[in-house]
C-alpha cells in the first residue's frame, strides 16, 4: 500500500508542477475566447522557433511570430487580412513564409530578424522585432533550457 501511495503522490507532484513535457501540439490553442489563437508551431532549429497567430471574427487576420528562444528576440509580421479596418484586404502567406525559408535555410550568421525583417518589407504589414520578458509555448516544449529570466510558460 505505501508504494502505491508513494507512486500517485509523485505522479500528483509530476502534473502539479508541470513536469509533463509539452509538445508542439499542446502549443495549438485558442487564446481569444473562439475568435483568436495560435497554430502551426514549427521548430526552426537552433533554439528559432515559429507560429502562426489567427484571428476570425467579423474579419480576418494572420500574422506571424518567429522567436528566438535564448534571448526572448522575436519578429513578428502580417501576412494576410480582409475587413479587419480601412485597409484593402490582401494575402502574401505564401510570398512571407518564402522569405523566412529563404533565411533559415541557410547559415544562421546570416539570419538575422533585421534582414527578414527587410527582406518581407513590402510583402507583409505591421513588421516588428520586440523582446519577450515571457517564454512561449513553443520555447518551452522545445528548448526549456533557453528559458533564462524569462517568466516561465504554463499551459492555463
Amino acid at each position: 500500500m505505501i508504494t502505491r501511495c508513494a507512486y500517485l503522490a509523485a505522479v500528483v507532484a509530476l502534473i502539479g508542477g508541470q513536469a509533463i513535457a509539452l509538445t508542439l501540439i499542446d502549443c495549438d490553442r485558442t487564446t481569444h475566447i473562439s475568435h483568436g489563437g495560435e497554430a502551426d508551431h514549427v521548430d526552426l532549429g537552433e533554439g528559432r522557433v515559429m507560429w502562426r497567430d489567427w484571428w476570425s471574427q467579423e474579419g480576418t487576420a494572420t500574422s506571424f511570430t518567429v522567436v528566438d528562444c535564448g534571448p526572448g528576440t522575436a519578429l513578428t509580421f502580417r501576412a494576410a487580412e480582409d475587413n479587419m479596418g480601412t485597409r484593402l484586404p490582401f494575402d502574401r502567406t505564401d510570398k512571407a513564409l518564402a522569405v523566412i525559408k529563404r533565411h533559415e535555410s541557410g547559415a544562421r550568421a546570416f539570419a538575422t530578424f533585421d534582414r527578414m525583417a527587410a527582406d518581407l518589407d513590402g510583402i507583409a504589414r505591421d513588421i516588428d522585432i520586440i523582446t519577450l520578458d515571457a517564454e512561449p509555448c513553443a520555447c518551452a516544449a522545445l528548448y526549456p533550457e533557453a528559458r533564462g529570466d524569462k517568466t516561465e510558460f504554463m499551459l492555463g
